[in-house]
């Protein structure tokens, strides 16, 4: 478990989230704040985060939807404790075991109305970090992206969704691995207008039978190139961003 001098505090949505994480192993970022706005979830629905780490995407997303029934799994004990102190220190109920998701706890074998994950991941060629929470929460290596796909589908009730998001170069995997999942979506994130995305959500519903799409990039900051320390996030990225505004729209 992380000690009080382990950890960082911090905000999330403009402050309407504080979240404590490790100063040194996996920090959350954009990724899943992105990730919780991307889900369409509704009041009084079930979520599934798989590998919640900390908490951030679970909490982001109840921050946008009362009522969201969340559940989580993370393989890190001290990540899950840390996804407990958060969500009991924002007053969000989130209930969060500890497993390996290919050794699914029984509790949690049950049907959920959606599933989230950002699932573990390392570009090809990186160098793994030399911090032992920080490498196992981004070895893709453990568990395959298409294996987290067919654990995902199988907590889906029929017509339920799966959110994630990966890597762009991980998406040929990704379709592949598709199953009983259709009406998949995909949204490119464009760092900048005319750059090539480096991640991308995933959306798609277990029976679905819509035609594949693929959206326009959704482009995270204004500018041929970061200028200083100023903060250069598109109108629609800091609505997402700041605001914990809704990104589900751009799936149709």
């Amino acid at each position: 478990m992380f000690t009080e001098d382990q950890l960082s505090d911090d905000k999330f949505l403009s402050g309407r989230l504080r979240l404590w994480q490790p100063l040194k192993g996996y920090r959350a970022a954009t990724d899943p704040v992105f990730l919780a706005a991307a889900c369409r979830a509704g009041a009084g629905e079930s979520v599934l985060d798989l590998g919640c780490g900390a908490g951030a995407a679970a909490l982001c997303l109840a921050a946008r939807v009362p009522d969201v029934i969340l559940s989580g799994l993370e393989l890190q004990p001290g990540y899950a404790d840390l996804a407990r102190r958060n969500a009991a220190r924002n007053g969000i109920a989130f209930e969060v075991l500890t497993g390996d998701l290919r050794a699914m706890p029984q509790i949690l074998r049950r049907d959920f109305d959606h599933v989230i994950c950002n699932p573990p991941y390392y570009p090809a060629g990186g160098t793994p970090s030399p911090i032992t929470a920080r490498a196992t929460a981004m070895q893709v290596e453990a568990v395959a992206l298409a294996e987290w796909m067919t654990i995902a589908a199988r907590r889906l009730r029929p017509g339920g969704w799966l959110t994630m998001i990966t890597g762009a170069d991980a998406l040929p995997e990704l379709m592949a691995a598709l199953g009983p999942l259709g009406s998949a979506s995909v949204l490119p994130l464009a760092a900048r207008e005319g750059r090539a995305a480096k991640r991308v959500i995933l959306r798609a519903r277990k029976g679905g039978r819509a035609a594949f799409r693929l959206l326009a990039p959704f482009v995270i900051h204004h500018g041929a190139s970061h200028e200083g320390d100023r903060e250069a996030y598109t109108a629609a990225a800091n609505q997402i961003l700041r605001m914990g505004g809704d990104l589900s729209a751009q799936f149709g």
